[in-house]
């Protein structure tokens, strides 16, 4: 049984930073492509950053280029966001997703909240 499990948000000042992870369970995350969505409130769910499944190419949305790093660890079966430089507008939940095989799958999701 496929399961992502996401942790490590919460509320955090503008500039700080936060590392959200990826628990995956019931396949390798190298053989999904991996990814972070958000969706913040009244808006649509948007793609943060994707790392490819084997080569692991990413790619980043123009809005976190610099401040976002997408990461994951193959020994624990783990993907990461660490974001730093983090504004309001960064405020949302955060999703977890992996797709491959014909199949997508989500986190429950975390929310991240950027507030003075």
């Amino acid at each position: 049984q496929v399961q992502l499990v996401e942790s490590g948000g919460g509320l955090v000042q503008p500039g700080g930073s936060l590392r959200l992870s990826c628990a995956a369970s019931g396949f390798t995350v190298s053989s999904y492509a991996m990814s972070w969505y958000r969706q913040a409130p009244g808006k649509e769910r948007e793609l943060v950053a994707t790392i490819t499944s084997v080569a692991g190419f990413i790619s980043y949305a123009d809005s976190v280029k610099g401040r976002f790093t997408i990461s994951r660890d193959l020994a624990k079966n783990t993907m990461y966001l660490q974001m730093n430089i983090l504004k309001p507008e960064d405020t949302a939940v955060y999703y977890c997703n992996a797709r491959g095989y014909g199949q997508w799958y989500w986190g429950q999701g975390t929310q991240v909240t950027v507030s003075s």
